[in-house]
């Protein structure tokens, strides 16, 4: 099997998710969307974000990059300060804003200055004082030790070519019993060496994903406890980045979860 290197993954999703935010959503993912115009709105309500969600917010915030909505199940509370690894365009990051409130705060992480920008643009848009969005990478986070409440992702994870690193930076800013809530996708059987071996698989969140069992077990080891999967449902695998020859694997191991877990007090 050819082995993508770390440093080249990095370049390519950088590239590709700049792209993205440069010229719209990239149809990652799912195949309702490939072969024509892409209704962001109607993909992010089949994967669990209401109409209310996605009121008010300004055109280029929901780029159809996810596979769940991760504040479903988080509990959010006025006050909190919450963490999105991988904010994109921003649509997590609003939607947190909301729901802390004036009085809390959300920082939104992302490694490439496209989206950074987009997101930017776009809090000036939506008015929101309380969302604080930097440059980083998930593995090396620009945040404090223990000051974060509540950590959200959501389609990013799995595109990380060290996943123990994330979990553990994770770990290390979250305040003792803080909670992780993160919408991923993972896999329920091993792929094959030239699905693994692909880049477009790899930017499309396939080639990178781990085993169900393995992506809990990382969390764990990083020191998470009470980590369950709260939901999962299947999830179509866009052809553009698999191929017709290879999504039928595809769609048979990729699963969209949402995992819960937390930091012990």
């Amino acid at each position: 099997m050819k082995i993508i290197p770390t440093e080249d993954i990095r370049i390519v999703v950088r590239d590709r998710y700049g792209k993205a935010a440069e010229q719209g959503g990239m149809c990652c993912g799912t195949t309702s969307c490939c072969g024509g115009a892409m209704d962001v709105d109607a993909i992010s309500k089949q994967i669990g974000y209401q109409a209310e969600d996605l009121a008010n917010l300004p055109e280029g915030t929901n780029l159809g990059l996810g596979c769940g909505n991760p504040l479903e199940h988080a509990n959010v509370k006025s006050g909190e300060t919450v963490l999105d690894l991988g904010s994109g365009g921003g649509l997590d990051c609003f939607l947190a804003a909301r729901a802390v409130g004036p009085s809390g705060h959300v920082i939104g992480v992302d490694m490439t200055p496209q989206m950074l920008a987009k997101a930017r643009g776009n809090a000036v848009k939506t008015g929101f004082t309380n969302v604080d969005f930097r440059l980083g990478e998930i593995e090396h986070l620009p945040v404090a030790d223990n000051s974060v409440d509540l950590i959200i992702s959501n389609c990013v994870i799995n595109l990380s070519p060290d996943k123990p690193q994330v979990f553990c930076e994770a770990l290390r800013v979250l305040k003792p019993g803080g909670r992780m809530m993160v919408s991923d996708l993972v896999l329920r059987k091993p792929l094959s060496e030239k699905l693994k071996s692909s880049v477009e698989a790899y930017v499309g969140c396939v080639a990178g994903a781990s085993l169900k069992e393995d992506y809990l077990a990382l969390m764990r080891t990083a020191g998470f406890s009470s980590v369950e999967i709260v939901q999962e449902h299947t999830y179509d695998v866009g052809l553009d980045f698999v191929g017709k020859d290879l999504a039928e694997e595809a769609i048979a191991a990729v699963v969209s979860v949402k995992v819960r877990a937390v930091k012990a007090s």
